[in-house]
């Protein structure tokens, strides 16, 4: 049952706060199409991406243009190509990696997820044949997202994969030196992937997974922005931390049960099974659009300052538990993002020096995901790179959560300097890397580092 003032609340997150349904993403099981045979192995692809996704860009349409709420992008998700395409050569999976990003264009969605292996344990011929082609396919098409997951807490943390990622990242960078190095946004790298992950670049469809599911992600950071800075400025006290809290528990309750409802309606109408509601609060570049500014309005003035990781923290918490009172399906990554390219209070901290790698490091400890789209020196050697990830999924490995990294080695370009991306992708000052090339030796090491102990916590 929907009470009028939720009703009427809604309708003014959309009117005014741009509220919107950033990502329906539909999940599809590609396990049925594996063919010794390359050529069959792609038909079977095309054929069962448009069966399932065929109409997915009509009925989208339909449902916005029913309850006015813009979906922002529409996104596939499918099973992890290492398993789909074992046993093929590179040409076999770059052949895979065309025809997806040739189908997703066909059915009018902007990303595909899913070009993806998990080698947390180890890596079978296959998933690494499949990472050392990344460079080639994320360099040569437009769409295909990929995501590698390099740790686990059961599992330890593959040294020897995060190495050969190290020396990917710099020559996807490389081959996309025109945009910036542009081909590495497309690379998520994880410890503690979530199988039910929507969101992109990191998205697949994961194991216990349906043939077939719709998956949403919700907007929200000016929503709440918003529902914070009217709380501070009509309380007639100042109010505390808790009530803050509070109020951020009520936004996000309405912006679930506003995620659920559309994905329910395009599920069903598709015929096809309903996921979960990703909770992460998603910024984009627009300046009332972000993470960044929420904290800010808790009164974090300078980004990056003391208690910048407490404000997240509650943040982050605040979000999954009103999330999770609206709805019973949530899953995914479920925080808050600081992706910094794409937040613009973010990126204006990195500009101006309030904000540090270490700090966003730090931060990362409390929310989703990780380390996102942060633009480093182009002349990071990739042992450094290594080390940056193995700190970064360590954090996760331990701390029984999810992290990921999203960096971008920008080529020709130094700290200090402009990276350009484009789009929801954004843009952002280059930040140095504090005692580069200090942990050579440690990488190169390899092999893995052993699963942490689950008793004695803290």
């Amino acid at each position: 049952m929907y009470r009028t003032e939720d009703v009427l609340a809604t309708l003014g997150m959309v009117r005014h706060y741009k509220l919107d349904v950033r990502t329906v993403t539909m999940g599809i099981d590609l396990h049925s199409c594996a063919s010794p045979d390359v050529a069959t192995l792609c038909d079977r692809v095309r054929h069962r991406l448009i069966h399932y996704a065929g109409r997915l860009r009509e009925v989208c349409q339909e449902v916005q243009g029913r309850y006015g709420i813009p979906i922002v992008n529409r996104r596939i998700a499918v099973s992890p190509i290492a398993s789909v395409a074992a046993g093929h050569d590179a040409e076999g999976l770059l052949a895979v990696a065309r025809a997806m990003d040739a189908t997703a264009a066909e059915v009018g969605v902007d990303l595909i997820g899913g070009f993806t292996a998990q080698v947390q344990k180890g890596w079978t011929e296959s998933e690494k044949r499949l990472i050392e082609a990344l460079p080639e396919v994320l360099s040569t098409t437009q769409r295909v997202c990929s995501s590698v997951n390099v740790g686990t807490t059961a599992a330890g943390i593959n040294m020897d994969a995060i190495a050969l990622l190290g020396r990917i990242l710099k020559d996807t960078a490389e081959r996309t030196r025109s945009h910036d190095g542009f081909g590495c946004a497309k690379l998520v790298i994880f410890g503690n992937a979530p199988t039910d992950n929507p969101f992109m670049a990191g998205a697949f469809h994961g194991a216990g997974e349906p043939d077939c599911v719709i998956n949403i992600g919700v907007s929200g950071p000016g929503v709440v922005k918003a529902a914070v800075e009217d709380l501070v400025k009509s309380a007639a006290v100042r109010p505390t931390l808790g009530e803050i809290a509070e109020e951020i528990k009520s936004t996000a309750f309405r912006v679930t049960r506003v995620g659920e409802l559309i994905g329910r309606e395009v599920a069903a109408r598709l015929g096809v099974a309903f996921g979960i509601v990703d909770l992460s609060l998603a910024p984009t570049p627009q300046v009332g659009d972000s993470v960044g500014e929420i904290l800010q309005a808790m009164g974090v003035e300078r980004l990056g300052a003391p208690g910048s990781t407490a404000a997240l923290a509650l943040l982050n918490d605040a979000v999954k538990k009103g999330g999770s009172f609206a709805s019973s399906s949530v899953g995914g990554l479920s925080g808050a993002f600081v992706a910094v390219s794409e937040d613009a209070a973010l990126a204006a901290a990195v500009a101006c020096g309030d904000l540090t790698l270490a700090k966003l490091e730090a931060m990362t400890a409390v929310c989703s995901v990780g380390l996102d789209m942060i633009a480093v020196p182009g002349d990071t050697d990739p042992e450094t790179l290594a080390a940056l990830i193995a700190d970064e999924v360590a954090i996760g490995v331990i701390n029984h959560k999810t992290t990921a990294v999203r960096v971008i080695p920008v080529p020709g370009k130094a700290a200090g300097e402009r990276a350009v991306f484009g789009g929801l992708f954004g843009e952002m000052d280059i930040l140095p890397i504090h005692a580069a090339g200090g942990s050579t030796a440690f990488v190169r090491h390899g092999g893995r580092i052993p699963a942490p102990l689950s008793s004695l916590r803290n």
